[in-house]
This record gives structure tokens, sequence and C-alpha cells, in this order.
């Protein structure tokens, strides 16, 4: 026997299954749904998972307070620390890891307008990818979608931020040197690269957080319709 096809109202309730990139509910469960609510809980739940993850890290010591996405000196700097501890310059090595910490999370406040934009531009074929994914196939996305776009406009936050510490222009003049013959890679001769870039890390991490705790228990998200749409998905 031939499947009935699903009727146009099942067919948009299935797409944004797909752009929550969880399991196909039953036919009986989708028909429980409105078109309406079904495409407004998928935009309340990626947009609580960005909203969720731009507020803890763009907050006062939001990356420092967070020791899953603190920002570390750069690997050759962390070898040296002792070093440069037993010459009087440790404390300037604190200064440092402080203010790349606070340069991220300045960085970070700005994120949300990028995510928004990705969000209103998804497509079918995305959508798609995302259901093929793991359970952090949205956040993957985003960084597909966002990142060479977040990536300019955090750089120069974080150079202002750099650039009033002795200590990051020395080392960027050493770890240049140092990079010319292959002793530490290219995003690590360069410290607003490399802060840069763990910003950018820690903050996917944190939506990956948030959308496997979406996937998870829906039922415990404070959305009522985020509960209604994933609770049925």
């Amino acid at each position: 026997m031939q499947p009935t096809p699903l009727p146009p109202r099942l067919s948009l309730l299935l797409l944004c299954s797909l752009c929550a990139g969880v399991s196909v509910p039953s036919s009986a469960q989708l028909a429980a749904l409105s078109s309406r609510d079904a495409a407004g809980g998928l935009r309340a739940a990626l947009s609580q998972g960005i909203g969720t993850a731009v507020a803890q890290l763009g907050a006062t010591n939001g990356f420092l307070d967070d020791p899953r996405v603190a920002i570390p000196l750069p690997p050759a700097l962390e070898k040296a620390d002792r070093a440069l501890r037993m010459v009087g310059m440790g404390g300037q090595a604190d200064e440092l890891r402080v203010a790349m910490n606070h340069a991220a999370e300045q960085a970070v406040a700005q994120a949300k307008p990028v995510f928004e934009d990705a969000l209103r531009h998804m497509t079918l074929s995305d959508a798609k990818a995302i259901l093929n994914g793991g359970d952090d196939a949205g956040t993957q996305y985003f960084r597909r979608a966002t990142g060479a776009q977040l990536t300019g406009k955090f750089r120069p936050i974080v150079a202002s931020a750099t650039a009033k510490l002795k200590l990051a222009s020395q080392y960027d003049e050493l770890a240049g040197k140092a990079a010319q013959f292959g002793l530490i890679s290219a995003e690590d001769a360069s410290l607003d690269d490399y802060v840069t870039a763990r910003a950018l890390d820690g903050l996917f991490s944190r939506i990956a957080d948030e959308e496997r705790a979406i996937r998870k228990d829906p039922l415990a998200q404070a959305n009522s319709l985020i509960k209604k749409v994933f609770g049925a998905l």
C-alpha cells in the first residue's frame, strides 16, 4: 500500500520539526499543534538558547567565573608563567589574563543580532542538515553561518582591550618570530586572534549546552509555547 501524503498543515509542522533538529513526531501529536504555534515555538527555543548564552557570557566576569570557558594565557605564555613570576612580571601576566576575559565578554555582547539574522535566513536545506546532525546540530549551523561575521565584530573589541597592556605587545613581537620558525601556530602568534577564537569557542560551547537542555527536557523550559511545541515533539 502506498503511504498517504501528509496534508499541507502537517507538512508545515513537519518542516518545523526538521528545523528544530528533533525526532519527527506522530501525526496525532502534530495535529494537536497549530502551524502558528509550531513556528513560534521553534523560533522561541532557538532564540532562547542564543539569548541565554549571550547574556551569561556577556555579563561582568561571564568568562572568568566559568571554568569551562575561561580563557587561559596563550600556550607559549602559560609555559613561561613561572619564569615571568620569577622576574617580577607575574602581575602583568595576571593582568593580561583578566583583560583577555573581559575583552571576550565585551565582544560576546555584540553577538545576538548576528545570530538573529542567521535564524531568519535558515533554509530548508539547513533544516535537513540539522536533522541529520547530532544534538548540537543547530549550534553547528549557527557557527557556520555566523563565524566569519562574529570574528569581524569581536576582533576590534579585543584589540582595543589588549592594546593597553605592555605584555600583550611584547607577546605579539616574540610570538610572531616564533611562528616564523613553526614553534607556535599562526593563530597563537597574534594575541588578538587567540582571544577572539577562544571567545567564539566559549560562546558556541554555551549555545550548545542550551540546545541540548531544550532537546532533553522541553517541559522544564519557562516559555509555555516551547513547552507545548517541544513537549509534543
